[in-house]
């Protein structure tokens, strides 16, 4: 996961759960037992991590195929 996913306007993402403004941090993916490190918005507050529907389609949907045929 080599390019960082596109986290425009993250700044003004709020948690649902706890009504605070996500914050960037980087937080690890892990799939068959691999982990990559990926800068996603975190709840400060609850921990609840948002991960945009481009990169769960996108790259981390291609990284699952690689990993899979290996």
């Amino acid at each position: 996961m080599s390019k960082k996913p596109d986290l425009e306007g993250a700044e003004k993402w709020q948690c649902a759960r706890c009504d605070r403004p996500m914050e960037i941090r980087k937080v690890s993916v892990s799939y068959m037992d691999s982990s990559f490190p990926v800068d996603l918005p975190v709840c400060p507050e609850c921990g609840q991590v948002y991960v945009p529907e481009m990169l769960a389609l996108g790259k981390m949907a291609e990284v699952e195929k690689t990993l899979e045929d290996k």
